[in-house]
């Protein structure tokens, strides 16, 4: 291994242990259906989201508040000595993506065979504490972000003004339109 990869790989594993991470993999419900209940609790407390779940009456949110106690077990594992109701955790993230679908058969008017594809998903879910983003975002912004945006703006504002300077004389003038043809008749005599 590269030392280009090897530092990329210590970011990721640095990066890794702030996070807190619960997979539900191949969970035999649509991921449209499961996306309806995923919605509910992103950005929510944890404490909020699993009284959501619990009190919701779709099948999916059952799966869900499962996932949910995994992620904070998880939590719980890298944070030894701490509580759960102190770090003010929250749902982060959470994706539901599709996986394998089994294809299956009906029986149909006239012979036929209508198809039948039976969905599974994918869910991610990821916590993190709001403690973490607080102080991150107390940090402030490093020097090279803050003189992206106003490269950005002079840039644009050097761009916009050629097209300013161009005079109005320049313009040309419209196109006469011909005078149109006289239809002729005949005389009935």
């Amino acid at each position: 291994m590269g030392v280009r990869k090897r530092k990329a790989a210590d970011a990721r594993k640095e990066a890794m242990k702030s996070t807190y991470v619960a997979k539900l993999n191949d969970c035999p419900t649509s991921p449209r259906k499961m996306r309806l209940v995923a919605d509910l609790i992103r950005g929510v407390d944890v404490d909020k989201a699993l009284a959501i779940l619990k009190f919701n009456s779709k099948e999916a949110s059952g799966r869900l508040e499962k996932l949910l106690l995994s992620a904070i077990s998880n939590w719980q594992q890298k944070n030894e000595g701490s509580r759960v109701e102190d770090s003010s955790l929250f749902v982060k993230t959470i994706m539901v993506d599709s996986a394998a679908q089994l294809k299956r058969f009906r029986p149909a008017p006239q012979g036929r065979a209508y198809r039948i594809r039976k969905r599974s998903n994918h869910v991610t879910l990821i916590l993190d504490s709001r403690n973490a983003v607080v102080a991150a975002k107390l940090e402030g912004p490093t020097a090279d972000v803050a003189d992206k945006p106003v490269a950005k703006k002079a840039a644009t504002k050097k761009a916009a003004a050629p097209k300013a300077e161009k005079p109005a004389a320049e313009k040309k003038p419209a196109a006469k339109k011909a005078p149109a043809k006289k239809k002729e008749t005949k005389d009935k005599e």
